[in-house]
């Protein structure tokens, strides 16, 4: 079963890494990268949290401990990549004259 979380989890970020490329063919924006990390790690915290729920209402308290200890370790993870300062593109001069951004973000996927 975890050979299969595995491959999921790696196809999933292949095709986020794929769509990431294809909304930003000239130059990859690396604050629409970490935006997107962000909610992909969020999502991943909350669900190994459920899983820990899970267990323990299964009386598993090992598997918990494990599903609570990733959990925790992905928050950290999360604090991490949200310290990491990025300019946005609106420092770096892409905004027009009438004050409105002219970068073509694409589809936001999360």
């Amino acid at each position: 079963m975890t050979q299969l979380h595995d491959l999921r989890l790696r196809l999933l970020v292949q095709q986020e890494s794929e769509r990431i490329a294809a909304s930003q063919p000239d130059e990859l924006d690396l604050s629409v990268v970490q935006a997107r990390c962000l909610c992909w790690l969020a999502l991943l915290a909350e669900s190994h949290e459920e899983q820990a729920t899970d267990a323990e209402r299964r009386r598993d308290t090992e598997q918990a401990m494990g599903w609570f200890a990733d959990s925790m370790r992905l928050r950290d993870v999360i604090n991490v990549v949200s310290s990491i300062e990025i300019p946005l593109p609106a420092a770096s001069g892409e905004i027009d004259d009438s004050g409105e951004d002219q970068h073509d973000w694409g589809p936001l996927a999360a």
